[in-house]
């Protein structure tokens, strides 16, 4: 357990004050951001089966919480961990055209999760999916996408300020792009969390590009699972975050793998046993549309608007005895 208790901590807003503005959060942000990116909200599942190969494997580590259902047989059935693969199925299954796309309410049980300031068990978020061409696979497509998307983050912090001028916290400007590899080059000695608080305060905003593979040093920056995001066109958006001293990761998205990336990555993560899964079957065929993804942390982004402590402010969830404890000493309510 690692706490982080910011001095003099005053969370502006009461219990109730502040479930009002995550409800007004929530629904006016997945609003704006469904119009200006073209996306139609869509129902999504809890858990899949483990078969299908649908679920995000994440850093491979990771156990997702499973089951057996009576009328499934011995059919292992898995909590998503995120709705990564799933979406483009899920636009293909349903329709959907050349930029269109959907987004959908993801939560998730990552019981494998550290907890701090910003992590939980619990796991909320806006999934999206959009189709794009073949030849929008580029990083071109993915940094007008990331300005999108840092502009309704942006917009968001207008109409909070608007409802609830006391309690926002205000934001940069602009967004900056920067790979690993040159964050590596500036900061050699620091260690990649320490490189990303490094970059965040000096800049404000950042987009952190290319992230699962090696970088020169031999080293990977942080761990991606090999079959969704292109390595080579994937990233973090991240903000400096002043109540805490630290950036904090808002979004992870990416222009997805294509049949030639996915078994490039698969094989360097010694993954290919892979290929023989439902889904990897379809995108090695060809069968489902080239798309650009990503999912956008809620209670993350109620954190950010309204400079709370901890994301215990902004979500239920379970946590241990003692970190309740220093936090409510601290004048840091968890719901």
């Amino acid at each position: 357990m690692h706490l982080i208790i910011p001095k003099s901590y005053d969370p502006k807003l009461s219990i109730k004050e502040t479930q009002e503005a995550i409800r007004y959060i929530r629904e006016t942000f997945q609003d704006e951001f469904g119009k200006q990116l073209n996306l139609s909200r869509l129902t999504a599942p809890m858990f899949v089966e483990k078969s299908t190969g649908l679920n995000d494997n994440l850093n491979g580590v990771e156990k997702p919480v499973s089951f057996t259902m009576a009328d499934m047989g011995d059919s292992q059935i898995e909590i998503v961990h995120s709705l990564a693969k799933w979406k483009r199925v899920a636009l293909k299954k349903n329709g959907f055209q050349m930029h269109e796309g959907l987004y959908t309410n993801m939560n998730a049980i990552r019981k494998d999760e550290d907890l701090d300031n910003f992590h939980s068990a619990y796991v909320d978020q806006w999934d999206w999916e959009k189709i794009i061409a073949k030849d929008e696979r580029t990083i071109d497509t993915l940094k007008s996408t990331v300005r999108t998307i840092f502009k309704v983050i942006k917009h968001m912090e207008h109409e909070v300020w608007y409802k609830f001028p006391q309690a926002v916290h205000h934001l940069p400007d602009e967004i900056h792009f920067i790979t690993t590899q040159e964050l590596e080059d500036m900061y050699p000695e620091m260690t990649p969390r320490e490189r990303e608080n490094a970059i965040s305060k000096k800049l404000g905003c950042v987009f952190l590009m290319k992230i699962g593979g090696a970088l020169k040093s031999g080293k990977r920056h942080d761990g991606r699972a090999p079959d969704y995001d292109d390595w080579e066109l994937n990233g973090d958006i991240m903000f400096w975050y002043e109540p805490l001293q630290q950036a904090i990761e808002i979004s992870s998205m990416g222009v997805r793998v294509d049949a030639a990336s996915m078994q490039k990555q698969l094989k360097i993560a010694h993954a290919e046993d892979r290929l023989s899964l439902p889904y990897h079957k379809m995108i090695m065929n060809g069968e489902l549309p080239y798309t650009i993804g990503g999912g956008i942390g809620q209670s993350r982004l109620c954190m950010l608007l309204l400079g709370k402590a901890h994301v215990g402010e902004v979500q239920t969830s379970i946590w241990p005895q003692a970190m309740i404890d220093q936090c409510e000493a601290a004048n840091i309510h968890l719901l």
